[in-house]
């Protein structure tokens, strides 16, 4: 057994995306190959409404599959071929955009105004970049929970864990997904497969990966006394650790516990061509989509729900 080392660290950065959404971005639009096959993954938590409920009008996607994960609050959505849904605390969507669809997410608080999810896009080999659009909504009461002796919690939302299987399934990445809840001063180590990519995101509490140094809190803005001020929020980390190789993960579990999703699969190896939410292999692939787009032919064929 080898415990992998960590490859990069960072934490995520404030943005604004769809209409105004203020949101965290853990990793995206840099270099692909450092998390392939995944792409872009966006921590959206706010107690504020104004800052969410503009929310992500519609936008087309080709060529990846986005997996969105809500924490707290609710997501409606729709798509352009009159496919409509709401998403709750603890439900996932994973929607395969193949060849292309044009869907809206709007995002809408909990009785206390607060949102929390995240969205995570996953690329598609040239094999399924044009395959049919399709959506697997997956309740919260699906979604399997295991706790070990040691009241360590795993949420296993794709793949298999602990003897267990997630819902989601048929994904070119073949990826684990999971939601992971130390408890404090605990250690821990996880099995990941030896020919994955994997890496981790920590969004609550505190702790520390083998070779990785202490998570610190993201710059935020707040308001005191009608000024803006940058200072480091520790409420939920939003700290990224991509691992290098190796079968195992080790955290050590700060005082609070730490939560944080485990994510891993494997490496599509393949040139991206990508330009915001579609990405192809080639500049051509990428030029006829977005030709294609502005000609009314982005819309091959119906979606379908699981």
């Amino acid at each position: 057994m080898s415990i992998r080392p960590v490859k990069h660290e960072s934490v995520a950065v404030p943005a604004r995306e769809g209409a105004g959404v203020h949101l965290h971005r853990v990793f995206g639009f840099g270099d692909p190959s450092l998390t392939d096959p995944f792409l872009m993954m966006d921590d959206f938590r706010n107690d504020d409404p104004a800052k969410y409920l503009k929310g992500f009008p519609w936008h087309p996607h080709r060529g990846i599959e986005t997996i969105t994960y809500v924490l707290a609050g609710s997501v409606e959505h729709g798509d352009s071929l009159g496919n409509r849904g709401t998403l709750g605390a603890g439900d996932v969507q994973w929607m395969t955009a193949g060849s292309g669809i044009m869907h809206q997410e709007m995002p809408r608080g909990d009785f206390a105004g607060k949102m929390h999810g995240f969205q995570l896009w996953a690329n598609l080999p040239s094999s399924m970049k044009m395959t049919s659009p399709r959506y697997q909504d997956v309740k919260s009461a699906d979604i399997p929970v295991v706790v070990d002796d040691d009241g360590t919690a795993a949420r296993i939302i794709t793949g298999e864990f602990w003897g267990k299987k997630g819902p989601v399934d048929g994904i070119a990445a073949e990826p684990v997904y999971l939601d992971i809840s130390v408890p404090p001063g605990k250690r821990k180590t996880f099995k990941v497969d030896t020919y994955r990519k994997a890496f981790a995101y920590i969004f609550a509490g505190s702790g520390t990966f083998r070779d990785a140094s202490t998570p610190i809190g993201v710059k935020v803005e707040k308001e005191f006394n009608g000024e803006e001020l940058n200072i480091r929020d520790m409420s939920g980390n939003r700290t990224l650790v991509v691992f290098d190789t190796g079968d195992e993960v080790t955290v050590q579990a700060g005082d609070q516990g730490i939560r944080f999703l485990l994510v891993s699969g494997k490496p599509i190896e393949e040139p991206v061509a990508w330009h915001g939410p579609i990405v192809m292999n080639s500049r051509e692939e990428l030029m006829k989509a977005f030709e294609e787009l502005q000609t009314g032919q982005f819309i091959k064929e119906g979606a379908v729900f699981a």
